[in-house]
């Protein structure tokens, strides 16, 4: 049995690939989305997985023991720490953006059973509760150390492509490095990736460099010229879940992908104008 805590866009997913592999899951929701996911099942329109519905084992509490993926936003992390600590899970994956946080995670949940890792993925819950995977691409990436848990294997065995490497700081950061430009380009243009990028080509080298020289000064070695590269060969098309989350009128992780990486530039007394006026016109529009 694994538990899903967040069956949101990448809890939804990975929830249904495991169900659909003949794993045992209980997914973990709040009370609206409990209830629509024991009516309704839950549903996937994937570009790699094709279209599929699976009806899922719902709760609104995690039950002791199981292996538990936590797949909420970084703002419901405070929410769910306090139910799943009782429920003491054999092995813990976090699959939160940004690295704020991983000293949570660990401060709440024995070492040994512990693991942060990162996904890629373009996924989004819809309003009618289709989880919607339009990208032919999902990559679950976990330190090296987390190669032989029992939610790798499960994850694999649903045909999910799992990388074990590096340490954990390499994997956080690694992720983040790369989704930081594009979730604050498209969350400040309002607009696709491709457009945001082209919006001004200066704020954008602003963006990729900043973010660059903070991966670097805390310990993973980054260079704009990959960060660039990596934002070019992306579908132009794409939103960020930041970008859409503003639209909505939050909540959001501008926090985790915003001003934590303003906080860390600090530490290391490194000049972040563009990243500060990023989050600042984002602020504004949420009315912050």
């Amino acid at each position: 049995m694994i538990t899903i805590v967040g069956p949101g866009g990448v809890g939804g997913l990975l929830a249904a690939l495991l169900i659909r592999s003949g794993a045992e899951v209980t997914v973990v929701a709040r009370p609206a989305t409990a209830e629509r996911l024991g009516r309704d099942g839950l549903t996937v329109e994937s570009a790699k997985y094709g279209n599929f519905t699976v009806n899922p084992t719902v709760t609104l509490v995690a039950p002791g023991g199981p292996p538990a993926i936590i797949a909420v936003k970084q703002y419901g992390l405070a929410d769910v720490i306090p139910d799943l600590a009782v429920a003491q899970p054999t092995e813990i994956l976090s699959l939160l953006n940004g690295v704020v946080h991983a000293p949570l995670v660990h401060n709440a949940f024995p070492a040994s059973v512990t693991t942060n890792g990162s996904i890629t993925v373009v996924v989004e819950r819809r309003a009618d509760g289709v989880i919607h995977h339009p990208v032919n691409f999902l990559q679950v990436v976990v330190p090296a150390d987390a190669a032989g848990s029992a939610i790798v294997a499960a994850l694999r065995a649903a045909d999910v492509d799992v990388k074990a490497q590096g340490s954990e700081l390499e994997v956080l950061w690694r992720k983040l490095s790369f989704l930081a430009p594009m979730a604050l380009l498209t969350s400040w243009a309002d607009a696709p990736l491709g457009e945001a990028l082209n919006r001004d080509p200066e704020f954008t080298r602003g963006i990729v460099e900043e973010v660059a020289a903070i991966a670097t000064a805390e310990g993973v070695r980054t260079s704009p010229q990959q960060l660039h590269e990596y934002l070019e060969g992306l579908a132009p098309g794409a939103m960020s879940s930041l970008a859409l989350d503003v639209r909505r009128g939050g909540p959001t992780e501008l926090g985790a992908l915003g001003d934590d990486l303003i906080y860390r530039a600090g530490n290391h007394s490194i000049s972040t104008p563009t990243i500060e006026r990023a989050v600042n016109t984002i602020g504004a529009r949420l009315g912050g």
